[in-house]
């Protein structure tokens, strides 16, 4: 069966199609992306602007138009933290789904972090143990903590690279005074999750899932020998530690010069990058693994449980 996932988020409206067999693991054809980065089409009152709709509506097309040419027998369509946030997200969700021809589950934070963790369980498997799962968005980030395939602990903390440029870093290249406040607010939203991580057995395996992660280890990591294609990496918080005022100093166009700095992050890399550092710190996290699965291969996965159900 060949299943499509259309993953409009704060950043991107992805689309993924693969081939999908119970009990295989799913064999992507292609996937087509275009990069939004929505939090520049809010305003202040957090409603997404007739520019950012009609920009919305034209990546949904054309995602649209990509899983008919590529013969996607069915389309699940999802909606992230921006659209659920907007102050006319109920309005902007229906003229979308209109425009998608199917419907789109507006995903809570906790749903995007179970979802999230059970890609990277499926992916990591039973040897890796007790698993802590770390994914940062353009809207939030997620966090989730278990030893089975629904985690016991699972979390959505406002702090996607998007939204925090946004709010804080106005100048390019970022203050100290625009990053000290950052980092104020990133320490101030973990501090309860950090709290209630800390009452549960310590995680055997730690990974992070997302392209701010994996555009970061790409630059501070380490690549790991795996047997298979996919590439895999390692980073540590030394090395995080290490990059992350080195990126914020960059102005904002030179950053994509970097290994691993794409176009469309070069703009919320420092905040991802602050994010990412403040959260492994915050967590007791001295290193993790990026888990090439996440977010739209959870929602494949669980689809494909249902089927087989």
């Amino acid at each position: 069966m060949r299943l499509g996932v259309l993953d409009i988020g704060s950043n991107t409206v992805h689309l993924l199609v693969v081939d999908a067999v119970a009990d295989a693991r799913p064999d992507p054809v292609a996937g087509e992306r275009t990069t939004l980065r929505l939090m520049r089409y809010l305003d202040d009152d957090g409603t997404i602007t007739a520019e950012g709709v009609a920009a919305l509506e034209e990546a949904v097309a054309g995602a649209r138009r990509a899983a008919e040419r590529l013969g996607a027998e069915e389309m699940i369509g999802i909606a992230t933290s921006a659209v659920r946030e907007a102050g006319n997200g109920a309005e902007v969700l229906a003229r979308l789904e209109e425009v998608a021809g199917v419907r789109l589950q507006v995903l809570t934070g906790a749903e995007e972090a179970e979802l999230t963790f059970l890609a990277a369980r499926r992916w990591h498997g039973w040897a890796a143990g007790r698993l802590l799962v770390l994914d940062i968005g353009g809207g939030s980030l997620e966090v989730a903590l278990g030893m089975d395939e629904r985690p016991d602990f699972a979390a959505s903390v406002p702090l996607g690279a998007g939204r925090l440029t946004h709010d804080f870093l106005r100048s390019d290249p970022p203050t100290e005074k625009e990053l000290h406040r950052l980092r104020r607010h990133v320490d101030d939203e973990l501090a309860p999750v950090a709290k209630k991580l800390g009452r549960l057995a310590a995680p055997d395996h730690v990974v992070a899932t997302s392209k701010t992660f994996r555009s970061l280890a790409r630059l501070a990591g380490q690549q790991v020998a795996v047997v298979g294609p996919e590439e895999r990496r390692r980073m540590s918080l030394a090395d995080l530690r290490d990059w992350t005022p080195r990126l914020a100093k960059i102005p904002a166009e030179q950053r994509m010069e970097l290994p691993g700095i794409t176009p469309e992050r070069t703009y919320q890399i420092v905040a991802g990058a602050v994010v990412a550092q403040r959260t492994m710190k915050a967590l007791g996290v001295e290193a993790l693994e990026i888990c090439p699965w996440a977010l739209r291969e959870g929602v494949l996965l669980r689809r494909l449980d249902q089927l087989s159900a």
